[in-house]
């Protein structure tokens, strides 16, 4: 075994410590459905701006950005705008406001904001619950497949194997890991609810934090006594029509078959897939997940948009920190790694096989803490997405409006534990942490775009659009991985857009439109730009006063400047372990510009009310 009684203790520590936070915020969870759900709306937002940081630094998605940058240097910090990660820019800007403003509990609920109380409202909220269950349960699978694939570096199955009841297969170990270490997360996060997950998401924030530092102050040691061999081109983020410059022959040659495999080697065509995609997916708001509950959990649209900015500001200088301490160590100690996971290389174990190898015993355990937690985060925050969409949904809307509070609580605690255990099903059939991300960042997002685009900014937009051209999204997305087979999931990205169009324009033209009073409702509480001329006209001659959103170019202008500070955030943590000084002032100095401008033209004209 890698682990000494040192790390087992610091482990066990951690965790019995998201055990009491469970137990002691179990009572002021059970207050109301608000409580439990939304933490109250009571949570200030840099708390909950930490909380949201702490579930998005998860250990399957940082694997996968070890490996990235292992392979692709800093060109791979491109590679993020995949699920895009400069949404939360977009939801900083004007989004999370919109969203806020409707003071509703889930995304499914949204919709009776937008569309009222009709056949298809009914419908449109349907689909939401569905799509939302089905990202929430994919993202339980990503996260449970790493989590088995990290476990089991550090814990070896033949150590385990005499003490256990029956035979498992060698490709079925890492289920029983993520099985094993998945009970914590579902305990404080059943038990407590949102003010739990928050809390335990604060002390697991810290944790990260000293746990990135440690493993970037060893990468910058190593490169004190060690030489960094990489192909020409591996440290600019800068690219041309192909990958060409990225040859590792000579260096380690392996890794030339992982870019083949990987899809990206036309990048230049792959980036515009990413932009056209990441916009898209940007302007349509946040996917039914943990995130989208964090800015409803806020105490108010201001608060709800200073929260998803600082997400970004703390989670990726941090982040970025440890991967690429984690990536450098793994490139500079190469041939001390332990890749190969049944009779072939696989490029997802550097981050676990790194830690196994350099990381000093007592600091061990505290990364590994830390990297658990990071999971945990991830795991709790959208298991609470789950059990919100079921409870608030389909049980308080269809089963039992007049629920009592007990009864209420009750089914929280069952809805927990059956999502898990399905989460935990679809975790078996999925092939690796890549496989799933692929699918849930291109398929599901693209079943997903249109009808959420359309429904923020075209007045003529009703029910059936949105519910036809998510059902006509969804199903491709579900059957496309298995008939494309050797395509990349982003490359039929258009074709999804493309039949989810067909569905919402042929479901709106086709139907009447959404009542009057519902939409002049909606526009005057949520006051979005766009297209909504008919509907702003009659709002303003019954209310004069009504001032109408004009903002979109600022918040455009505002969107550009956010999305390269942010990018400069990731790249400023690279270049600081690499020592590159002229890089690590011009990042510097782009980060400050961002955030001077940003200053003026969107912090200090956040709405008050």
């Amino acid at each position: 075994m890698k682990l000494t009684v040192t790390d087992i203790v610091i482990i066990f520590a951690y965790l019995v410590a998201t055990v009491v936070i469970g137990l002691v915020l179990k009572k002021v969870a059970q207050k109301s459905k608000s409580n439990y759900l939304l933490g109250g709306n009571k949570l200030p937002w840099y708390m909950l701006g930490l909380s949201n940081a702490s579930g998005m630094f998860d250990i399957s998605g940082t694997m996968w950005l070890v490996t990235l940058l292992f392979v692709y240097g800093l060109k791979s910090i491109w590679i993020p705008w995949l699920w895009p990660v400069f949404n939360q820019v977009f939801l900083m800007v004007f989004l999370s406001v919109w969203l806020r403003r409707s003071g509703v509990t889930t995304g499914a609920e949204w919709i009776t904001t937008r569309f009222g109380r009709s056949r298809d409202s009914n419908l449109s909220h349907g689909v939401v619950v569905v799509f939302a269950l089905i990202m929430c349960l994919g993202y339980l699978a990503y996260g449970f497949i790493g989590l088995g694939k990290f476990v089991m570096i550090f814990i070896p199955w033949d150590i385990v194997q005499p003490y256990f009841p029956f035979h498992v297969s060698p490709e079925y170990v890492p289920h029983v890991y993520g099985i094993a270490f998945t009970l914590f997360a579902v305990f404080y996060a059943v038990l407590g609810g949102m003010t739990s997950i928050v809390w335990a998401d604060v002390l697991q924030y810290i944790i990260m934090t000293i746990s990135a530092i440690l493993i970037g102050v060893l990468a910058m040691k190593a490169l004190a006594t060690e030489s960094l061999v990489v192909p020409e081109g591996w440290k600019t983020p800068f690219f041309g029509w192909r990958l060409n410059d990225l040859d590792w022959r000579g260096i380690i040659d392996e890794v030339n078959s992982k870019i083949s495999s990987d899809g990206y080697s036309l990048f230049s065509i792959f980036f515009m897939m990413m932009v056209f995609k990441g916009v898209l997916v940007s302007i349509a708001g946040p996917a039914p997940t943990y995130d989208m509950q964090k800015i409803l959990s806020t105490k108010s649209p201001k608060e709800a948009a200073k929260m998803s900015g600082f997400v970004s500001v703390v989670l990726m200088p941090i982040r970025y920190f440890m991967i690429a301490g984690f990536a450098i160590l793994g490139i500079v100690y190469y041939d001390r790694l332990n890749l190969m996971v049944g009779g072939q290389i696989d490029f997802e174990q550097i981050l676990p096989s790194a830690i196994a190898e350099f990381v000093p015993v007592g600091f061990m355990g505290l990364l590994l803490a830390g990297l658990l937690a990071a999971f945990n985060s991830t795991f709790a925050g959208t298991l609470n997405a789950a059990q919100a969409y079921i409870v608030n949904d389909i049980y308080l809307r269809y089963v039992k409006p007049e629920a009592s509070n007990n009864q209420v609580k009750n089914m929280n605690y069952i809805t927990g534990i059956v999502v898990v255990i399905v989460s935990i099903i679809f975790g078996i059939f999925a092939q690796d942490v890549n496989s799933m991300l692929q699918w849930i960042v291109s398929a599901l997002y693209g079943s997903y775009v249109v009808s959420n685009v359309l429904k923020w900014y075209w007045w003529r937009f009703n029910g059936y659009g949105y519910f036809w051209g998510m059902v006509f999204g969804l199903i491709p997305a579900l059957i496309f991985p298995y008939v494309f087979t050797k395509t990349l999931d982003l490359y039929y990205f258009p074709w999804l857009l493309i039949i989810s169009a067909a569905g919402a324009l042929l479901g709106t033209f086709l139907t009447k439109p959404t009542d009057e009073a519902t939409l002049k409702s909606f526009y005057k509480t949520v006051n979005p730009w766009g297209f909504w001329g008919p509907i702003k006209k009659k709002v303003m001659a019954e209310d004069p006063d009504f001032k109408p959103n004009k903002n979109f170019k600022l918040d455009m202008f505002n969107v550009v400047v956010g999305t390269i500070g942010q990018t400069a955030l990731v790249a400023l943590p690279i270049y600081i372990i690499l020592k590159d000084a002229f890089p690590i002032w011009i990042t510097i100095i782009i980060t400050v510009v961002c955030g001077v401008i940003l200053k003026k033209t969107w912090w200090n004209k956040l709405p008050e009310k």
